[in-house]
C-alpha cells in the first residue's frame, strides 16, 4: 500500500471516531433534554399534582428540584387564583435542556400578573415577589386562544 493509501485509510478512521463521538454527545443531550405538557383541572389538588410531575420527570438535584418546585406552585396557584374560570383547565409545560429549566403555565384568563406590594397584614400578593427573586427570568406571552401564558426560567446543574 502506498503511502497515500495509508493516510487516508488514518483520516478515515479519524472521521469514522469523530463522527461517533459527535453522535454519542448528541445522544446524551438529547437525553438530558426532558419536556413534558399535560393539564389539570382548576381545583387545588393540581398544585401538587403539578410539583408531583416536575420531581418524578425532571429529575432536578437538591436546591434547584425545591426552588423549580415553589415556582410552579406558584404560577399554578396564580393560574387557579386569578386565571382560569370554572370548568376550564390550565396546561403546564415544563422543558429542560442546556443547564435551563423552563415551566410555563397557560389559562384562559384575561388577567395579567403583576407583581405589587401588598400590606404587612395582607396573606397574599407576595407571590410574583418570590417568583422575581428566585427565577433567572419570567414573563407573560399571549397563547392561541383566549388567556394567556405565564413562564419562568431557571438555571440547573447536575444530573
Amino acid at each position: 500500500m502506498s503511502h497515500d493509501g495509508e493516510q487516508r485509510d488514518r483520516y478515515d478512521q479519524y472521521d469514522q471516531r469523530q463522527q461517533r463521538e459527535q453522535h454519542q454527545q448528541n445522544q446524551q443531550r438529547d437525553q438530558d433534554a426532558r419536556h413534558v405538557t399535560f393539564r389539570l383541572p382548576c381545583h387545588p389538588r393540581s398544585v401538587g399534582r403539578a410539583r408531583e410531575v416536575l420531581c418524578r420527570d425532571m429529575d432536578l438535584p437538591g436546591d434547584s428540584g425545591a426552588t423549580a418546585a415553589l415556582l410552579l406552585s406558584e404560577l399554578v396557584t396564580n393560574a387557579l387564583r386569578h386565571g382560569s374560570p370554572p370548568g376550564r383547565e390550565i396546561a403546564v409545560s415544563l422543558h429542560r435542556a442546556d443547564g435551563l429549566l423552563r415551566l410555563e403555565v397557560e389559562d384562559a384568563g384575561d388577567y395579567l400578573p403583576r407583581p405589587r406590594t401588598p400590606g404587612l397584614d395582607e396573606e397574599c400578593g407576595r407571590g410574583l415577589a418570590l417568583v422575581s427573586a428566585l427565577a433567572d427570568d419570567w414573563g407573560v406571552a399571549p397563547r392561541q386562544g383566549p388567556g394567556k401564558r405565564v413562564w419562568v426560567t431557571l438555571k440547573v446543574f447536575g444530573r
